[in-house]
């Protein structure tokens, strides 16, 4: 699709790639180690606030009241688990659209 992709194993370390990089868009995972999404979000909320729009997260746990309620206050794009690459080039070319 001609997107550059780098990855984090952990919200932590995506904080911290952030710091040293400009990225446009940002997939968490809501259920990431270390640091979760929802922690990784509050962080680029606070640091990197140009980057909130191009946040878009996934979770396996869509039915969760806490998630749920969570992806409503955030009103980012999100996809559940599991997804097709399909849903993900789509996912992505619509937060890319928003930009």
């Amino acid at each position: 699709e001609g997107l550059e992709v780098d990855i984090a194993v952990n919200g932590s370390l995506a904080e911290s790639m952030l710091g040293q990089r400009h990225y446009d868009l940002v997939l968490i995972d809501i259920r990431t180690p270390v640091m979760d999404g929802k922690q990784l979000y509050q962080s680029i909320t606070e640091k990197h606030p140009e980057l909130v729009s191009g946040v878009i997260f996934t979770t396996g746990d869509v039915l969760g009241g806490d998630t749920q309620s969570f992806l409503e206050q955030s009103e980012r794009l999100f996809l559940a688990k599991p997804f097709t690459p399909d849903e993900l080039k789509a996912v992505v070319k619509e937060a890319l659209r928003r930009l």
